[in-house]
């Protein structure tokens, strides 16, 4: 146990975010084609490994938990939103997965479908149960794939990572959730800590280690836990077929009257940000963060939120001004996929100078990156918004822009290439760069003109 890390037991982590709980009490026979009753069943005492002392060590800790098995599956009410709840007992054996387990799991999901109900799993495992073996391990496929067939029905399946939260409970309920919060100081990682390599830092197995590559989105205390909880069931929980608006622009800026203007408007450190613009259009929201695969992006924000103006949830995905790393694309490809499955509108604010470009960067997969949130805008079948705020600097502010559906402010520029690289690619000297800003048509109005962007935003308050 983690020191200073409080353990809940299931009941008591169901407790930290809903006061009502009603628990399913139905058949636990597995629901997969062709199976009409546990395996589990068919096993003679001490279980499919006729491991010595198995029934009795479940009987001492069902004694010691008051739990028949190691997951308590049913129903809640959490911030408004009624959901399914899994919640891990660790008292019982580690938390393992073993044969009942999947029954209960399988049911759990299943109730989820037929009731079209979000899946809230409040995970704390060790992993798969040694004394029934391979019969064990294969639970986790079960767990896949009821986890796949509620993620093709359009559910959101919600984590909680609890102390520990390892083996396969992290790498299919924990890991395999849209989005995935921890408790501070929570063990997380694939790897127990009986298992690890004797010279692994332990500080590299926990919530906030996770946090920092990528694989958890939020770090959540105890006491926060349910708003935020129920502010993401919310979020999530609401599909809406039309489009969102773009935002207003925030600035009271005239249209340049030259491209080279439009760039120092652009990269003007006055202009409003991302950040003002999510403040100003949405009354509450939740971050994603993270690409799953070991980085982040401070300069991609992601999340959802709920309009000021009709309270309908969107997702959205803006740039804040920097050079976009490729887990910045990928944490926004990861978002927009996010968000077609669940049938909510995407707003996406486009403001980079470019793709960032570094050599940690093409190692990083840059390329591939970028591609993948092309081919998310690509085949999208949510509508996707697109307001240029500033800086639309070649490809990597492209990627982020949907076709036919893309807005400028006036203190905006897109463009194939800036307009100092241009003139160095044709070799022209410094003093040409403004006459190429000119030739390159980057202005709002000359976007417009070629059909690049359907309009220009007008600013939130008129003149005075």
């Amino acid at each position: 146990m983690t020191e200073g890390v409080p353990r809940y037991t299931a009941r008591e982590a169901i407790d930290l975010v809903t006061s009502g709980f009603t628990e399913l009490t139905g058949p636990v026979a597995p629901v997969g084609p062709g199976r009409t009753a546990s395996r589990a069943r068919e096993c003679g005492p001490d279980g499919p490994l006729s491991w010595q002392g198995y029934d009795a060590s479940r009987a001492r800790a069902a004694a010691r938990t008051g739990e028949e098995e190691s997951v308590v599956c049913g129903t809640a009410t959490v911030g408004g939103t009624a959901t399914v709840l899994i919640s891990f007992e660790f008292g019982f054996l580690g938390g393992s997965l073993g044969e009942r387990t999947g029954d209960r799991l399988e049911a759990a999901y299943a109730y989820a479908r037929e009731h079209r109900l979000p899946v809230v799993s409040l995970v704390a495992t060790g992993g798969s149960r040694m004394q029934e073996g391979m019969r064990a391990l294969v639970q986790l496929q079960r767990v896949a794939r009821q986890s796949t067939l509620t993620r093709e029905a359009g559910l959101p399946q919600i984590a909680v990572l609890r102390d520990p939260t390892t083996g396969g409970g992290w790498a299919t309920l924990g890991a395999g959730a849209d989005v995935v919060l921890a408790l501070p100081g929570a063990q997380v990682g694939f790897a127990g800590s009986r298992v690890r390599p004797p010279e692994a830092d332990p500080a590299a197995y926990t919530a906030e280690a996770q946090l920092a590559a990528g694989a958890v989105d939020a770090v959540v205390s105890p006491a926060e836990l349910p708003e935020l909880l129920g502010l993401w069931l919310h979020l999530l929980s609401h599909p809406s077929a039309e489009p969102v608006p773009p935002p207003p622009a925030l600035a009271d800026t005239g249209l340049p009257t030259t491209g080279w203007e439009a760039v120092g408007n652009a990269r003007s450190s006055q202009r409003p940000r991302a950040t003002a613009y999510l403040d100003a259009y949405l009354s509450r929201r939740a971050a994603i963060s993270g690409d799953r695969c070991g980085g982040t992006d401070d300069g991609m924000l992601c999340g959802f939120g709920v309009l000021k103006d009709g309270g309908r949830t969107v997702a959205y995905a803006a740039q804040t001004g920097t050079a976009t790393r490729p887990a910045g694309y990928r944490t926004a490809a990861r978002l927009i996929r996010l968000a077609d499955r669940l049938r909510i509108p995407v707003l996406t604010l486009v403001d980079t100078p470019g793709a960032a470009n570094d050599a940690e960067a093409e190692g990083q997969g840059a390329g591939a990156a970028i591609a993948d949130v092309f081919g998310a805008v690509a085949a999208a079948g949510t509508p996707v918004t697109t307001l240029l705020i500033g800086e639309g600097g070649s490809g990597g502010a492209l990627a982020l822009a949907a076709p036919d559906n893309t807005w400028a402010t006036p203190d905006s520029y897109f463009s194939v290439i800036a307009p100092e690289l241009a003139a160095a690619i044709l070799k022209r000297p410094p003093e040409e760069v403004r006459a190429t800003a000119d030739q390159l048509r980057i202005r709002p109005q000359d976007l417009v003109n070629l059909g690049v962007v359907r309009g220009i935003v007008e600013p939130s308050k008129s003149p005075s």
